[in-house]
């Protein structure tokens, strides 16, 4: 089960419309597929999450030729550094870089074996994982018109329900003025009955805007609110104005238990380094009683890993996030799950149950070249011609 050869391949996914969230919009996301081949013939998948990043993976790649896919710790040895920072690199980005790799060590593993990852992962508690319904405004796009207005909003949400049976919704705020958004979440919540609600500001309040919006929303019935503020600190100081929790994708477990806040983590598969660290650290969540779920954005590659984890710990309860319906494009033959009645299926099929379809890679990768790197600060398409691997 040795690594015969890294590749790595930066894609873009276009969304039929651009949603607005507070730090912008976004029309599509970057993203870096990786292949994993080794002498069984078989070929792991993985993802990094955040932007181009196929410079770093195919540098981690060679240290890794010859080594077993099993060897998971032996390969993070290999790749990163043993502390937290160092002036001669990006750790956090080498970090994601990695967990692209390692992700797809799992895949293959999984396939050779000829099991589900979340076999190999304890198996399955689950078989069904429970999402969230996103909304928001979004502006006019290639494929649909959007919504930008707070009943444009409501009658999409009611639309979801009426359509695909969504149980749970999120949406963005911060983004527009606070009464339009006060009037925005009173008619969601008219539209949705007594499903959950949450919603996420991307930090964009500060402490005394974030006490005036929570004020007027709590009384929507509210079930978290994501990142109403940067900080740990400016949650915690926020916790006596509302009865919602808060969530963050910022991971500092040892500050959350000391602040008591936030209540749940939000991240990806590769923001701590991989599916093995991951699992870790929803564990530790656990002793804690903090919640954990996951935030969408991937390809359908990582969206099934994170589908196999979810199945495999039982910790993860609350609905993760979903932009799938968003989408305009993919990597994968299988297409991005769809969810139907608030739930999408586990897949079953070997490994991480999706196979790549070549010619949508080949289109996601030129669209790449195209465009650039979204969000733009990712490194661009010229610095990674130098490095490209063959598709």
């Amino acid at each position: 089960m040795k690594i015969t050869d890294v590749r790595a391949t930066p894609v873009n996914i276009p969304f039929t419309s651009p949603y607005v969230f507070s730090h912008g919009s976004m029309k599509s996301l970057t993203k870096t597929i990786v292949e994993v081949d080794t002498d069984e013939m078989a070929t792991g998948l993985g993802e990094v999450a955040d932007g181009d990043r196929a410079a770093d993976v195919l540098k981690m790649g060679d240290a890794l030729i010859g080594i077993d896919i099993r060897e998971i710790g032996t390969a993070e040895r290999l790749c990163l550094p043993g502390y937290r920072y160092t002036p001669w690199g990006n750790v956090a980005r080498m970090t994601r870089a990695f967990g692209g790799i390692e992700m797809a060590m799992w895949d293959a593993r999984a396939r050779i074996e000829e099991v589900p990852l979340h076999v190999l992962l304890g198996g399955a508690v689950r078989t069904e994982i429970e999402l969230s319904e996103y909304f928001g405004y979004r502006v006019p796009g290639p494929v649909e018109t959007g919504e930008e207005s707070p009943e444009a909003i409501a009658e999409y949400c009611a639309r979801m329900i009426d359509e695909h049976g969504s149980t749970n919704f999120e949406g963005k705020v911060g983004t527009v003025g606070l009464d339009e958004e006060v009037r925005m979440v009173r008619l969601v919540r008219d539209a949705i009955g007594d499903r959950p609600l949450r919603l996420d500001a991307n930090g964009a309040w500060t402490d005394p805007t974030a006490r005036v919006a929570v004020g007027r929303m709590d009384e929507f019935d509210i079930r978290y609110y994501e990142e109403p503020c940067q900080t740990y600190e400016e949650m915690s100081r926020l916790r006596a104005f509302t009865r919602a929790g808060f969530s963050t994708h910022v991971m500092d477990l040892p500050k959350a238990v000391r602040l008591d806040c936030p209540d749940t983590m939000v991240t990806n598969l590769v923001e701590l380094g991989g599916i093995r660290r991951t699992m870790e650290f929803i564990r530790a969540c656990e002793q804690f009683d903090i919640g954990f779920r996951f935030h969408s954005g991937e390809t359908g590659v990582a969206s099934a890993a994170y589908l196999h984890v979810s199945a495999a710990i039982e910790h993860v309860r609350e609905p993760s996030q979903t932009l799938f319906r968003w989408y305009g494009d993919d990597v994968i033959c299988e297409g991005t799950p769809v969810p139907k009645n608030g739930v999408v299926p586990v897949p079953d099929s070997p490994g991480l149950g999706v196979s790549l379809d070549r010619k949508a890679m080949q289109r996601c990768h030129e669209r790449y070249l195209e465009e650039g790197p979204f969000p733009a600060s990712s490194r661009g398409p010229r610095s990674f011609r130098k490095h490209f691997s063959r598709i």
